[in-house]
């Protein structure tokens, strides 16, 4: 079994706020999430964009050399910060040393990511990458030689490991899975993410297996839309109505409006089907506008977002309707604390695609299933925890 703990530190937002740096660096750095997955797209969003993070440890080269990552389905490419890079985000991190691993080969093969949060720019390379004991020899991977900005100088982590698939990956690089699988590195081709509540511990994403533990109330599996990001499809439904007395030749059926999002039986959002993001590289759920507008209306919240914590256990779940079924997200997960605030983990982003509007789940709708990733059938598979 292959299983990469995660750890969940304080968040970004508790830091900055805790050195009363929260609100200019707010104004410094707008958050453009649709830039890591269409890059151009104009992004009107919440501010609350920092309050949940999750990391695990690997090393490259050898002998190996540690690196703190985000495993993140939405995106497809491994990098960390090298010893070429003088900017201040990669000073005050982990950086790559070529000249010390014996196994390292370089390219003359440039690469650009930009993400919601950052961007960076590098050079491509091989090397063995050891993921919780699986030893991925020949790994392409990028090195950092520039990273703008200084949102990546306030995150605890080093680089971002992609697990999404090859064809987004930038500069053609083999993400990690994949060479895991075509070396079969994995008993099975997929794997699996927990995500803990709060400030419990035992996060992790297990690589080639299923953890039964947490299946117990069985899995639903959801057919791709798309074999790009992790893209599933969230149909619209209808309630119809028949009354008591129905009898043949009558024609009284009443049928409700249609939506692929829900609150207490009443449709909120996305009335003609929705496209939607598995991504571990969010924290928050990602929403277009007018939904976010509704469901703030709906639940109370003000216009930045914030809400009464005393009204939290009187909010409804709100409920995602995905391949027939219902998965709910109760208040306890779409509402972030923080520091005695309470604001919704929503925020807004209108990436419309030929196939419906988007929306990105999150760490907030993760963290209510364990979430299998399987590259065999081109499923995700979603099992509701206690």
């Amino acid at each position: 079994v292959h299983r990469v703990p995660l750890r969940k530190m304080k968040s970004l937002r508790q830091r900055l706020r805790e050195q009363g740096l929260l609100e200019s660096y707010l104004e410094q750095h707008p958050y453009n999430l649709a830039a890591k997955y269409f890059p151009g797209i104009a992004v009107e969003p919440l501010e609350n964009y920092m309050d949940d993070e999750y990391f695990g440890t690997i090393s490259i080269g050898t002998p190996p050399q540690e690196f703190t990552v985000v495993f993140d389905t939405g995106s497809s490419n491994l990098w960390v910060p090298s010893v070429f890079c003088s900017s201040p985000a990669c000073r005050n991190h982990n950086r790559f040393n070529p000249a010390e691993s014996s196994t390292f080969l370089s390219t003359n093969d440039t690469l650009f990511i930009a993400y919601g949060t950052g961007s960076m720019t590098g050079v491509l390379g091989y090397d063995t990458v050891d993921v919780a004991g699986i030893n991925v020899r020949n790994q392409i991977f990028g090195l950092a030689e520039t990273e703008p900005g200084d949102f990546f100088y306030y995150t605890p982590f080093d680089g971002i490991l992609g697990l999404a698939f090859p064809s987004i990956a930038s500069s053609g690089a083999t993400p990690v899975f994949d060479n895991m699988m075509m070396e079969n590195l994995v008993d099975r081709n997929l794997f699996s993410v927990y995500l803990s509540r709060d400030d419990e511990g035992g996060s992790f994403v297990l690589f080639g297996a299923i953890d039964p533990y947490y299946t117990t109330r069985g899995i639903s599996w959801i057919p791709l839309s798309a074999e790009t990001y992790w893209q599933i499809s969230m149909e619209r439904y209808s309630q119809y109505s028949l009354p008591s007395s129905w009898c043949f030749g009558e024609s009284r059926l009443t049928l409700h409006p249609s939506s692929s999002v829900s609150i207490s039986g009443t449709p909120v959002a996305c009335s003609s089907g929705c496209q939607a993001i598995v991504d571990t590289g969010t924290t928050l759920l990602a929403i277009p506008i007018r939904a976010l507008r509704t469901l703030m209306m709906r639940l109370g919240a003000s216009s930045s977002g914030e809400i009464s914590c005393e009204a939290i256990r009187n909010l409804p779940s709100l409920i995602f309707h995905i391949n027939g079924k219902e998965f709910p997200v109760p208040p306890r997960a779409y509402v972030l604390r923080s520091n005695g605030y309470c604001s919704l983990g929503l925020q807004g982003m209108d990436v419309p695609t030929e196939e419906g509007e988007l929306w990105i789940l999150g760490d907030v709708f993760i963290r209510e299933y364990y979430v299998i990733f399987d590259r065999a059938n081109n499923k995700v598979g979603l099992s509701r925890l206690p």
